[in-house]
Order: structure tokens, then sequence, then C-alpha cells
């Protein structure tokens, strides 16, 4: 599946234009860690922005967050190392990640969160306006994008990579597709 169907597809699913806009930064922060680490951008772009596809069903349920995607990603003909590290990136079930792709998407997934709140934060409201040490400040905050999971942030380090070096790929790959995510 290519992209540009996938994120139709995602737009029937999900409904909130952030979680929408929250999927596309997922893509583009695992592509930038495919590239990274000379893995296939195309298909860990596709993990990223089809990560949260059930959100909208199992949000009363989290339970069943990210069983019930990986269900509809094996009916859409994913590849199963796409479909693993979607039901895997919900620490909820217990799974093991056992990829790199596994690893990069736990992280990626809460860190997103953190840079869109680090942006907005700002009088500009802009990704161009907060750098790493803006970021790894905030991370220290508690009560700052209480929903960005601290801990599973820092899993990043099961990827090899410092805080602070995830942090920067992830903030430049954002920064980049700046204008698609609105930000």
């Amino acid at each position: 599946m290519k992209r540009e169907e996938a994120l139709q597809v995602l737009r029937k699913k999900l409904k909130n234009k952030n979680l929408v806009n929250h999927s596309i930064a997922a893509e583009v922060v695992m592509k930038s860690l495919a590239q990274h680490f000379g893995e296939d951008e195309e298909k860990w772009g596709l993990a990223g922005l089809l990560h949260d596809i059930d959100y909208d069903e199992t949000k009363d349920k989290p339970e069943l967050h990210s069983l019930e995607g990986a269900k509809m990603l094996e009916e859409m003909g994913m590849p199963a190392d796409v479909i693993y590290a979607v039901k895997v990136h919900n620490a909820r079930h217990g799974l093991p990640r056992q990829s790199l792709m596994d690893k990069a998407l736990y992280a990626t997934d809460p860190t997103t969160g953190l840079i869109v709140a680090g942006a907005l934060i700002k009088p500009e409201k802009k990704l161009a306006a907060i750098d790493v040490t803006f970021l790894l400040n905030r991370m220290k905050e508690k009560h700052f994008a209480k929903g960005a999971n601290r801990e599973q942030i820092c899993a990043c380090s099961e990827l090899g990579l410092t805080l602070e070096e995830f942090l920067g790929l992830s903030l430049e790959a954002m920064q980049g597709s700046a204008k698609e995510l609105g930000l």
C-alpha cells in the first residue's frame, strides 16, 4: 500500500484532525529513523502513519487499542512486521518489542505529542520556534504534556540513541513537515 492510499484510509477511520496530524508526525519521525538506521523508509513510515488507525473505535477501550488496529492492517494486507509494530506500540498488552521498527514506534508515539505541545506554548505556535534543549528542559516538567509518557520516550535507548539524539532526529523530521502538520 502506498502512502496516499494509507492516508485516505486513515482519514476515513479517524475523524479528529489532530489525531490525523499526530499520525502524520509519527510517520515523518519513523521515516527519519528508518533513514538513520538504513531501514525501509516507506514501510516504517506506514507503521507510523497507521499506528492509531483504530483509535476512534477503541478510545473508550484502551485494552483493545492496537489489537484492533493490527486486525485492520492485516485485512488491508500490510506486511507482518508493520502489523506487529502497531500491535506492540501499546505497552498495555505486554508484548515484546523485538525489531528496531517496534522499538522506534513505541518511543515515537509519545514524542510527537511532546514536540507539538512544545511548539504550541510558544507565541509563534511553530515547530521552528523550539529546539532540542527546550524539549529536554520540558521533559523534566511533570505537568507539561502530561500525556507524553516520559518512560516511553526514553525507551529510545533501546534503539541505541541518547534522548538528545532521538529528540533531535524527531524534531528535525517534524520541522521538515511543518507545513503539512500546520505548525
